[in-house]
């Protein structure tokens, strides 16, 4: 064969060979990503009197949702909706008994309920994490980095500590430092996030909450409000751009982890509805019918990320986790129960569909050796229908047992809640 027409046909088989992995990349699923980000202490009254664009157009190509913090009002879970408690709320997907960040001094976080941190790095340990955040403790002490208690985990990209240099960013008493160094966080996070691209990451912003504390419901709250959104334009801008040129899929969820006291805003820390009422907006329509239809938690934040990421969770974190996905299917939530006397537990939830025959497990453990970093043991003592709403279940308790912890196990969720003091019934 003439050997121009053999290199001619070489040529040929290597375009073809080309244009096939091109189009095979092509038909790759994105890889997906997700950053939450954090603005302090804005309750959902309020953020709608700013002039919020960035957040106007990712609630355009998603949703914004009410949610809520502070746990079960007058109940075990009963968290204070200060800082600290609301963050370990959103990335522990528990309350306060369970993640045991009381307050700001986060004296001894309780990292046997795992963050959505380590979660994800025990999932895909080459996976890429960040953290960008005005609050140094956020990462070494909610996160615990580099503790034998976090399995010694390690974030891959970090911005953070600026409070901390009073030289560069000397303390004033109107916490203007404060507002540059969410400016300096949040430019590097969108630097960062476009450049390194990381799959999961944190950013926190927390000039809002000084100027609430300090100006309470008034023009000055709203400007810094308007001030965070303009930052959230900025990472919300390169997620954009990453998603545009590496074939990638982004949640974006911005969240607030309290609200404020009533008619002043000006505190918080109690468990006033204006305390406790928060938001997520999301860059996404897909949500399931539970956060379409009724109130969502701040405890939903963990599984709405896994589900998106595709994160494997065991079965003792998943027993104990207090929120559920907005994306995948949910039949029930509100689990709530009490003993009626030392041998039958009475149960009530709300079902999604009062219609479809759905079957549940009803699981119960005396112990709660979680706490400790050990399994529980449960039991399956009876199986419900989900649109009964309620259940009277027989129960066998071990002599001198406090409380009872069930789960209600459906085809697609788990719920749990606490049965406390069943000794003195």
């Amino acid at each position: 064969m003439n050997p121009a027409i053999i290199i001619k046909m070489k040529k040929l088989i290597y375009l073809f060979a080309l244009s096939l992995i091109a189009n095979i990349t092509i038909a790759q699923e994105p890889l997906k990503k997700t950053v939450f980000i954090i603005v302090d202490g804005i309750p959902v009254d309020i953020i709608h009197k700013a002039s919020t664009p960035n957040l106007d157009r990712i609630e355009k190509e998603g949703v914004f949702l009410e949610s809520y913090v502070g746990g079960e009002r007058g109940g075990y879970s009963q968290t204070p909706t200060i800082s600290s408690n609301g963050y370990a709320t959103l990335i522990t997907g528990t309350w306060v008994n369970k993640h045991n960040v009381w307050d700001n001094g986060i004296d001894d976080p309780n990292y046997n309920y795992p963050t959505i941190f380590r979660l994800y790095k025990d999932a895909y340990p080459e996976g890429k994490t960040a953290i960008y955040s005005t609050w140094l403790d956020n990462r070494t002490k909610l996160l615990g980095e580099g503790l034998d208690a976090t399995d010694n985990l390690k974030l891959d990209y970090t911005f953070d500590g600026l409070e901390l240099d009073t030289l560069n960013y000397p303390h004033d008493k109107h916490s203007y430092y404060i507002k540059r160094i969410d400016a300096e966080v949040a430019i590097e996070a969108a630097k960062s996030i476009y450049k390194n691209g990381p799959e999961l990451s944190w950013v926190y912003l927390q000039f809002t909450d000084d100027e609430s504390h300090r100006y309470g419901d008034s023009p000055e709250f709203f400007n810094s409000i308007t001030y965070h959104d303009a930052l959230v334009g900025l990472i919300y801008d390169a997620v954009k751009q990453r998603e545009e040129e590496f074939n990638e899929e982004w949640l974006v969820v911005v969240a607030t982890d309290h609200g404020r006291t009533p008619i002043t805003a000006r505190s918080h820390g109690g468990q006033s509805d204006s305390e406790r009422n928060t938001w997520f907006v999301l860059n996404k329509k897909d949500i399931n019918e539970y956060a379409r239809n009724y109130r969502t938690a701040g405890v939903d934040l963990l599984p709405t990320i896994s589900d998106f990421m595709d994160i494997e969770i065991d079965q003792n974190t998943r027993y104990e986790l207090d929120g559920l996905s907005l994306f995948n299917t949910v039949e029930a939530f509100g689990l709530k129960g009490t003993m009626i006397d030392n041998s039958n537990l009475l149960l009530s939830w709300t079902a999604i569909d009062r219609k479809a025959d759905t079957t549940a497990e009803v699981l119960i453990s005396t112990t709660n050796n979680i706490k400790e970093g050990k399994p529980d043991t449960y039991k399956k003592i009876g199986e419900v229908q989900i649109k009964a709403e309620t259940a009277l279940l027989s129960i066998n308790v071990p002599k001198g047992s406090e409380f009872v912890k069930v789960v209600l196990k459906t085809p697609n969720q788990t719920l749990n809640y606490w049965v406390e003091n069943i000794s003195s019934k």
